[in-house]
């Protein structure tokens, strides 16, 4: 399994430790299947999306201050896969998108989100 890092830069306020690790997706073998890490080190609840041309899927919510593992769907992917991850801020007005990746089925993307 491969390990690919992504991070993105934005304001934010922060506070306090990093919480425990939230399990955002049904218990599933994870050999299998491609998996994004957000670590939010940010004090905003974030929404979670994959983005690929122009079609843009909803991972889910990656808590303030916490990481949290999404499962990026399989109807997403089709062999070595460019994507790019958009993070919005729950009640906030300006998302963060990352850089473009290649992601292979199977990797694991790690997505660290800066506290501000």
């Amino acid at each position: 399994m491969k390990f690919k890092s992504t991070s993105l830069a934005f304001l934010t306020a922060a506070l306090g430790a990093c919480g425990g690790f939230n399990q955002a997706t049904p218990a599933a073998d994870t050999s299998s299947s491609t998996i994004i890490q957000v670590d939010n080190q940010g004090f905003v609840d974030m929404t979670v999306y994959a983005e690929r041309s122009s079609q843009r899927v909803r991972l889910g919510i990656a808590n303030g201050n916490g990481k949290t593992n999404l499962r990026i769907p399989s109807v997403l992917m089709s062999g070595l896969t460019p994507l790019r991850f958009v993070a919005d801020p729950i009640g906030g007005r300006r998302a963060s998108v990352s850089q473009e990746i290649t992601v292979a089925p199977g990797d694991t993307v790690g997505l660290l989100i800066p506290p501000g």
